[in-house]
């Protein structure tokens, strides 16, 4: 069965794990290792493409000795090892060559084929042990991978925030499955779906799912771990958290409301909406507002997270009215850019990857100029930054068009709360997308193009052939899929009528998307892509033709300064000063201060700007102090004797047994 060869694939990758342990410490074990686990990759890939059509399943004599483990693979759970299987192969690819420069590879080679185990097994898994084992096996060994840098102070802190969110997250999703399974002791999926959930918890339900599958996709108010923790990683492994662990977070929030939880009322969706909105809009106001580029990456997964849960949202709305068409439509909408975004997020973060290897630098601020020295690497994040931006024809812009075409059919909807909040939601993903465009042209302005900004950036090179495609490689299916995007969302069918029962229109070459019905906003990514190679091919034969043929050459604009002086240049602060200007002086209290020197003193002016993240100064600062006093108060526990830890016991024991004698 097609399980067992999946189960099969996830017991190499632990072996290979287990082998780089003894061998992580030579020369040829990068190479071997990653190319190793990016061959089971690419079949674990094959094996979900194959079962989207053709479920099955397995258990296991392991586990609680009364109902083992069971796995099983159906059409949602293989769409999702699909994309964790394809994004962990590019990422061992990128990493053959990337590896080399590791400084401790011992600390990251043997973790990152078992964290695509772990990955693997939280899609796999069909009971709630399974899947909550799995999910802390994911949470620690991602946690090993981001402290694997430890020898400075912010790294350690990126660590300690994110083992406490995901311990959170993971307390969240345990008191989930317990609502969920109720007073029996079956936790087998098919079980939980059989008896179902009384209306009165299942907002309670949704609210710990969201909070349990949020706090590790990214989700706000629970997204501060994450731009701490993706920086801190290695960039392969920031790439795999980024692009593809918060999708399989995104997987157990689906599979809790859509599957396991049954009908969902209404009025539940709109939180789900205004969430998945308020995050999509904060997610890239924080990422304009960074100087560091992996940072900035880290905050625009919060953006697309957003994007994802206002698709997700819709679904439920529809589905809530009986409206299944446009489920199925918002639902794809968001498993499609689940796809795309695993995508272009891994391929900027392997460009950034790349020029952090090639000058040492992440600070935008110190970089500029490296498209001469690096245009590969400039065209792939070219590509990608496109991508994200949702310009056509490419892949971002197709998923975007479909949740806005989702967005679009509220009007059939009944409930006026809905066909207020869904149009308010739209405009608010509008807004985002035009920010993150702006974002990207800074990325990428500021970063590729102008004048070099250090001798870091000046003495740069062009990384290795084998990153370059893994680059490539990404930068094509981005291409592919913008084009063509009838093909990928016809493999989204099966998991579209498995939990909304109906799908969208199945799309024949040159597969276009179609929302509900071809007389319907049709979008044929190959006729717009034809479209502006024809126009940019006649504007470039115009000015071919009457453009001056005499050669001249100068130097390029200088600011009005004969000499080059990079300072002249736009810094990324500089680029994003009005949009700070205009935004974040009321999302985080943005100040400017200016410092003038008195007249005839030759100190520099200085501008310096402040920003206050509400969110951590509101909720995080808080709970931090709080956990500080209360363990400070715990601490005379740890030197008691043993009388006294006895005595604690049984006093507790006394206490559980009252409790559960007087229960009703």
């Amino acid at each position: 069965m097609l399980i067992s060869a999946a189960l099969i694939c996830q017991t190499v990758l632990v072996g290979i794990a287990g082998f780089a342990i003894s061998v992580s410490a030579k020369r040829w074990a990068n190479g071997i290792i990653y190319g190793a686990a990016a061959l089971v990759c690419l079949t674990g890939l094959g094996i979900a493409l194959a079962s989207i059509s053709a479920p099955s399943a397995l258990t296991l004599p392991l586990g609680l000795p009364w109902i083992g483990m069971h796995f099983r693979i159906d059409a949602l759970s293989a769409v999702f090892a699909a994309v964790v299987n394809l994004g962990g192969a590019a990422a061992c690819v990128f990493a053959i060559g990337y590896g080399r420069h590791e400084q401790f590879p011992q600390r990251v080679l043997p973790f990152v084929p078992a964290f695509l185990a772990a990955m693997n097994l939280v899609v796999l898994a069909d009971d709630a042990f399974t899947f909550l084992l799995s999910w802390e096996c994911m949470s620690l060994l991602s946690w090993a991978l981001v402290v694997s840098h430890d020898r400075t102070n912010e790294n350690l802190r990126a660590g300690l925030i994110y083992m406490a969110m995901a311990g959170l997250g993971t307390l969240a999703l345990f008191a989930t499955f317990a609502l969920l399974t109720g007073p029996g002791a079956d936790f087998t999926f098919a079980a939980i779906r059989s008896h179902g959930i009384s209306p009165a918890l299942s907002g309670v339900v949704l609210g710990l799912a969201l909070l349990g599958a949020g706090s590790k996709a990214g989700l706000f108010p629970l997204h501060a771990w994450l731009p701490l923790a993706h920086p801190a990683a290695p960039s392969h492994v920031s790439a795999l958290m980024s692009g593809v662990m918060t999708k399989v977070a995104v997987y157990g929030f689906v599979r809790i409301v859509f599957d396991l939880m049954g009908p969902v009322d209404w009025r539940l969706s709109i939180v789900v909406i205004v969430i998945g909105a308020v995050t999509a809009l904060l997610g890239v106001l924080y990422a304009l507002m960074q100087h560091d580029l992996k940072r900035l990456l880290a905050y625009h997964t919060v953006e697309n997270i957003g994007i994802i849960f206002v698709g997700l949202g819709l679904a439920l709305a529809f589905r809530s009215s009986g409206l299944i068409a446009a489920a199925a439509l918002a639902f794809t909408a968001a498993l499609f850019h689940v796809f795309n975004h695993s995508l272009f997020k891994s391929l900027l973060f392997f460009g950034a990857s790349a020029i952090q290897n090639a000058t040492g630098e992440r600070d935008m601020d110190r970089l500029g100029g490296l498209i001469h020295a690096m245009p590969q690497t400039a065209f792939a994040f070219l590509i990608g930054a496109a991508a994200i931006s949702a310009l056509p024809p490419l892949n971002g812009f197709a998923s975007e068009w479909m949740v806005f075409q989702a967005a679009f059919q509220s009007a059939a909807l009944p409930q006026w709360g809905l066909r207020l909040i869904i149009p308010a939601a739209a405009a608010v993903l509008a807004l985002s997308a035009a920010l993150a465009a702006a974002c990207f042209v800074k990325a990428f302005g500021i970063t590729f193009l102008g004048r070099a900004r250090s001798d870091a950036s000046s003495s740069a090179k062009e990384v290795d052939r084998t990153s370059r495609f893994a680059m490539f490689a990404l930068a094509a299916g981005c291409g592919v899929a913008g084009i063509a995007p009838g093909l990928f969302t016809n493999l989204l069918r099966p998991a579209s009528q498995m939990l909304t029962q109906a799908a969208t229109p199945f799309a024949t070459l040159p597969a276009p998307l179609t929302p509900i019905a071809a007389s319907h906003n049709t979008y044929n990514g190959l006729v717009v892509a034809l479209g502006i190679a024809i126009a940019a091919g006649l504007i470039a034969a115009v000015v071919k033709a009457f453009a001056n043929r005499r050669t001249r050459r100068s130097d390029t604009w200088d600011c009005g300064h004969p000499e080059i002086n990079v300072h002249a240049q736009y810094t990324a602060g500089s680029f994003a000063q009005p949009i700070r200007r205009v935004y974040a002086a009321f999302v985080f209290r943005a100040r400017e201060t200016v410092q003038l020197p008195p007249p005839c003193d030759l100190a520099p002016a200085r501008l310096e700007t402040s920003l206050i993240d509400p969110v951590w100064k509101l909720l995080y600062a808080p709970v931090g102090r709080s956990i500080s006093v209360v363990s400070g108060r715990l601490n005379p526990f740890q030197h008691l004797t043993i009388r006294y830890y006895l005595g604690i016991v049984f006093v507790t024991l006394v206490v559980l047994l009252t409790v559960l004698a007087i229960w009703p």
